[in-house]
Formats: structure tokens, sequence, C-alpha cells
């Protein structure tokens, strides 16, 4: 065991309340090893492992859900993918959408049955993503009935909205209503190599609609291995906009659908975030085209499924076979 990792982990761990976590910063997959080593004998957690540290919790858990925070907590957040086709083609989409990909439309009957559902389960938050949920001219009516019952996030490209969708968007809700939208660096050569030719322009013009019609808005940038300074730049660019920190997401690429490349994910290494599709339930919306990561063919009841979906991660951490990593889709 290195000793310099050993003192990082006495001092940090040390310094940290009973019961609460601290952030470790760790050197490559030899040292997450050697940290869960460290943490089992001391009688403290490894919880998960985000891209850098490794996040220690002080103490034995009774049950692995408690340490998380409420937020954080499988169930606490829906994700329902409205579509998968989209008018771009993402050289990384992590579920293959492009304008060719089969929709696998939520209709909006189903639609409602599904916030139902969540509504009896005790969901906190929505998040709608796709494909590009406004490739549905009628997303508006579906929005109207998740704003209505929780919180909502939808995850956009912001190209979309012109003619008759612009009209419907200025129609819609401002309560309850979060549009994040996609926006990869702070200049137009990153963002448009992954997203195509014109891509920034459009999205930077869509954040102005959206900012315009006084709608709230956060900004979500996926970066691959060739994204050099560019979350430095990204983060001055966000303040530039004014953007508070809760309207910021930096994420990695994950290695699913159209990646060949970034973060390996699996049941057992992710914490789960319950998505619902028009094929079933899933894992996590970061692979929700992946056989391996599908929970049920079907959603109802919610409920029962989002049990299901904790117990099994109980089971992984429990068992400790593999530490859980935090992939933040927003």
């Amino acid at each position: 065991m290195s000793f310099d990792l050993t003192v990082r982990l006495i001092e940090a761990v040390g310094a940290t309340a009973a019961g609460t976590t601290v952030m470790v910063p760790l050197d490559g997959p030899d040292e997450v090893r050697t940290a869960a080593s460290w943490a089992d004998a001391t009688g403290n957690t490894v919880l998960m492992v985000h891209p850098d540290p490794v996040e220690i919790y002080r103490g034995r858990i009774a049950d692995p859900i408690d340490a998380l925070s409420p937020e954080r907590r499988p169930g606490h957040r829906l994700w329902i993918y409205t579509n998968f086709h989209c008018n771009l083609a993402c050289d990384y989409c992590c579920v293959e959408s492009s304008p060719t990909a089969r929709r696998r439309i939520i209709e909006i009957d189903e639609f409602a049955a599904i916030i139902g559902e969540a509504i009896a389960a005790d969901v906190a938050e929505l998040y709608l993503t796709g494909g590009e949920p406004f490739m549905l001219i009628d997303l508006d009516e579906r929005l109207r009935v998740a704003t209505a019952a929780r919180p909502t996030t939808v995850l956009t490209n912001a190209m979309q909205w012109h003619g008759e969708r612009r009209r419907r968007l200025d129609a819609l809700p401002r309560d309850n209503l979060t549009f994040q939208i996609s926006l990869d660096s702070a200049t137009a050569d990153l963002h448009d190599r992954h997203r195509g030719a014109g891509s920034f322009a459009k999205a930077i013009e869509g954040i102005g609609v959206a900012t315009e019609l006084g709608f709230r808005i956060r900004v979500a940038a996926t970066l691959g291995p060739d994204a050099g300074t560019t979350e430095q730049e990204l983060e001055r660019f966000f303040d530039d906009l004014a953007l508070e920190p809760d309207q910021r997401v930096i994420r990695r690429v994950a290695r699913q659908g159209s990646a060949n490349a970034g973060l390996a994910v699996s049941r057992a290494s992710l914490i789960p975030e319950v998505c619902v599709t028009a094929d079933g339930v899933w894992w996590h919306p970061v692979a929700a085209i992946d056989p391996t990561m599908k929970v049920v063919d079907n959603w109802a009841p919610l409920r029962t499924t989002i049990d299901t979906i904790r117990d099994e991660y109980r089971t992984h951490r429990i068992a400790n076979d593999v530490l859980a990593s935090s992939f933040p889709c927003a």
C-alpha cells in the first residue's frame, strides 16, 4: 500500500465526521483498489469513484442508500425518453440517436400514465430526454402534464425553436420547467466536431431564445478525450452567461451507444437513475439501449420497479464487488 496514499486517507477521513463523506484525490485504478482495501480494514466504506477522486463514507453502512444524499437515491428522479430520433447525429451519443433512428415515441396518453405512476412512487423530479424531445411538435402537451406534477427538466440541443414550435414554447408555463441545453465548448470548433457543422451557433441562439422568453436554463457539456482545456474555457463562458453553479453540468463521455471510447459503465458500477423508455425501464439514462442495463420490459407498476432497483443497488454495495460511480447526466 502506498505510504503517501495511506497518509492522505488517514488525514482526510480522520478530519471527517462519522456518517459523512469526503473526497480523496487518487492517481489511477491501482490507487482505487488500495483505497478500497484501506477503507475495509479501517471500518470505513468507499461509496463511489468519481472521474478523479474517491468518495469515502466514514463508518460502516447498514443501508448503502442511506449514505447517498436524498437527490442521489434511486427513484428521486425519473428519466423519460420521450423519443429517440434527433436532428443531429453526435458521434458519442449514448443511445445512437440520429435523424434515422427508430423513433420509439412515448405517446401523450402513455406519458400521462407514467407521470401518474411517478407521483404514486414519490418521484421528486422529472427529466425528459431523447433523441431531441423537441422533434415532437406536441411536446408542449407532455410538458404541461409533467410540470403540473413535478419540477421538470428537458434535455435539448435548443435547435428546433422556430415557427409553430417557437409559438408553443412561448405558451408554456415558466414554473417548474428547466431547459438543459447541450453546449460542449466555448467556441465552435470542438462542439461542431462532434455534433455537426453549425450546431454551436444554433445552440447559442437557442440559449438566447430560452433566456429571452424567461425560461430557466442549465447548460451541459459532454467532454471526450480531445477536450484539452475546454473545461476551464467553459467555466469562464458560464461566468459570462451569469450561470449559477447549479446551472452548469460538465460530464465525460460514456462508452455507450455511438461512443467507442469513454467511461465504461455497468449496473454494478453506476448509481442507478431510474429511466423509462418506450421499450421498458433501464438502470440509467446513459445506457438506455444496452441490453445488460435493462431492468424490466414494462414500466408499471413503477414503485415496484424502483424498489427492485434499490434492492439490487444494495446488493452491489454490500457485496463491495464494484465501486459505484456517479455519472452526472444533469
